[in-house]
């Protein structure tokens, strides 16, 4: 493979960049985010770009289509024949989290902008690179005349709402997909630029909303207060069940699982590894300290420990508009982060049970949950493959690799190791330090991501040599 990776860099100039800039400009947000994702059609935008990119690659038998199932979002489906009998699939997505205030002032979610070998704009690395880089690594072993196995690839347009279309669409294409034995996700982090990072774990996730409804109507708070209860203070204590607001520290057993001795193991290492970025890459505000200094336990604390975010609030006017009134409701958007082996299903009940029960002052106490989703964590790792990701990355990177929990949530991958139990997983991506997935000023690691496409095409090749 001595042309890889410099066919692979090349693709990557030519024509990836120009194809995830176009990408970057569509505002295809989430069916969540975008409830009339149909009719807008930014979502059905940016599966034909993919798909025409697709179409253009010179990659031997490759056969693409989208796949539809009506009143569900599309997922691109392709299909590239190879050697043997075992298949690999690969997997990623292309709707993209809402906008977000604080990006640049010369660019924004929607305008993509190139500045020191970084592409800044929504969805680029979480994760529309994902369907390009999979076939430059196809076509990169083509082009250098390394055999590899059958590969297909789902990319779906779903994953950031929870991937709940997903589950039709594995019915339906996986009697197509022959013997899956290895699965590449392209949807995870990095610890840093220097070396391919493999995920061993993912979170598992519940939310939703919960309200407090106190009156039908505002009223003066200089009458009703000290007679009327505080919406926002019987809220405040209903998260007091949840969460120890001294330490953040999650309350109820139900959301907590014993951390495999493993994966301990893999944190120390990717600790020592990573060392203050552990806790450096976050930009935090002044004097604002991280909430445990200890490299481990911090990413324990976000790999396989469960905590709680308000994303969002109702009944609040903005502070400009904010006149002396005793506000009728408050509503928050919760977000559970839950350990890899926490049953989603099972933790959304808990936190329906546990927000509802006894509402303080006899409140109206509303809990809509939202979809939740079961986390993930690797089976043992074949000896080929622990051995063709560190290759890999000692080939391209010049470093070994290194193994890292992510806290991010990606159900698809507990989804398959359902469909395909005895499947190895290369879970991998481009979200390093400082990328910010979802937040401002999201950018993609254009050097990084050429080598981890050149990483991928080895592992592929190994697989089918082993």
């Amino acid at each position: 493979m001595t042309n890889l990776a410099e066919t692979i860099a090349r693709n990557w100039d030519d024509s990836i960049v120009p194809q995830l800039v176009e990408y970057i400009r569509v505002p295809a947000k989430s069916p969540h985010f975008d409830p009339q994702w149909e009719a807008h059609g930014h979502i059905e935008r940016v599966i034909r770009l993919a798909e025409g990119w697709v179409r253009r690659q010179p990659v031997r038998g490759l056969q693409v289509e989208i796949a539809r199932l009506p009143g569900r979002t599309p997922v691109l489906f392709f299909d590239v024949p190879g050697a043997g009998a075992r298949t690999v699939l690969l997997y990623g997505h292309l709707d993209k989290q809402p906008e977000m205030i604080g990006w640049h002032k010369d660019s924004g979610p929607w305008e993509p902008r190139i500045a020191e070998g970084k592409l800044y704009g929504r969805g680029g690395a979480d994760d529309g690179y994902a369907v390009f880089a999979s076939l430059a690594a196809i076509g990169g072993l083509q082009a250098d005349g390394v055999a590899h196995a059958r590969c297909v690839g789902i990319i779906e347009t779903c994953e950031e709402s929870g991937s709940y279309d997903l589950p039709a669409y594995l019915e339906l294409l996986a009697p197509r997909m022959g013997h899956v034995d290895f699965v590449i996700g392209l949807d995870s982090g990095c610890g840093d630029y220097e070396r391919l990072w493999t995920t061993t774990s993912l979170r598992g996730l519940t939310g939703g909303t919960l309200s407090v409804d106190v009156l039908t109507e505002g009223v003066h708070s200089g009458d009703a207060s000290g007679v009327v209860p505080s919406s926002f203070r019987i809220a405040r204590k209903l998260l007091d069940r949840l969460e120890d607001s001294a330490t953040g520290r999650v309350l109820p057993a139900a959301f907590h699982a014993a951390i495999p001795e493993e994966r301990a193991r893999q944190a120390r290492e990717a600790a020592a590894i990573m060392g203050e970025s552990t806790v450096g890459k976050y930009p935090f505000a002044d004097r604002t300290l991280p909430m445990v200094s200890d490299h481990a336990e911090a990413l324990l604390n976000r790999t396989w420990r469960p905590a709680l975010s308000v994303i969002g609030a109702d009944g609040f006017p903005a502070i400009a508009d904010a006149g002396n009134v005793l506000r009728p409701r408050t509503a928050f958007k919760l977000s559970l982060r839950l350990p890899p082996t926490v049953d989603g299903a099972a933790a959304k009940d808990a936190l329906t049970k546990v927000l509802e029960a006894d509402p303080p002052h006899g409140a109206t106490v509303r809990f809509s949950a939202d979809e939740a989703a079961t986390g993930w964590s690797a089976p043992p790792t074949a000896s080929w493959l622990a051995a063709a990701v560190d290759q890999a990355s000692r080939k391209y990177y010049d470093k070994p690799a290194a193994a890292v929990g992510e806290g991010g949530t990606i159900p698809f991958m507990a989804m398959l190791g359902k469909h395909f139990p005895d499947a190895q997983f290369l879970i991998t991506g481009v979200l390093g330090p400082h990328s910010n997935a979802h937040g401002p000023n999201e950018f993609l690691h254009i050097p990084y991501a050429k080598k981890l496409t050149a990483c991928v095409a080895s592992v592929i090749a190994a697989h089918t040599t082993r």
